[in-house]
């Protein structure tokens, strides 16, 4: 992403504001999404085991390897060579990836399982049905 658009102020999601807009400076998406250019990947998403976190089928995941796992990140990982998305959770019980959708089971870590650590989701660009 190295193109800069303009932000024309903001927008009101209730009643309109009489307040005059004024005009910010470009908006570059680099500056905003990634703190770590060199630890920075984009991945698109496929299916919708995660919907409940506000990801969708097509969106763009802006991923931060550089960046270490904590309990309820959403995190980019393999599991026995399986590429997912999921959120990372951590307690005395182990290990698991939780999906954000009830119709998908939780992957719970055994003995034996190869999980591979990718990168921590820092954002995600979500486009509107029909505008892909």
């Amino acid at each position: 992403m190295s193109a800069k658009a303009k932000v024309s102020g903001s927008v009101v999601a209730g009643f309109p504001s009489p307040a005059e807009q004024y005009q910010e400076p470009p908006l570059d998406l680099n500056e905003l999404l990634v703190k770590r250019p060199a630890a920075t990947y984009f991945v698109r998403v496929e299916g919708d085991s995660m919907v409940g976190a506000g990801i969708s089928d097509g969106d763009l995941l802006v991923v931060d390897r550089s960046l270490r796992p904590a309990d309820g990140d959403v995190i980019i990982a393999s599991v026995d060579g399986d590429f997912t998305v999921k959120t990372y959770r951590r307690d005395k019980s182990g290990v698991r990836l939780e999906p954000a959708n009830p119709n998908y089971p939780v992957i719970r870590l055994r003995a034996g399982q190869e999980l591979d650590y990718f990168g921590k989701v820092t954002a995600c660009i979500h486009r509107f049905a029909g505008k892909r």
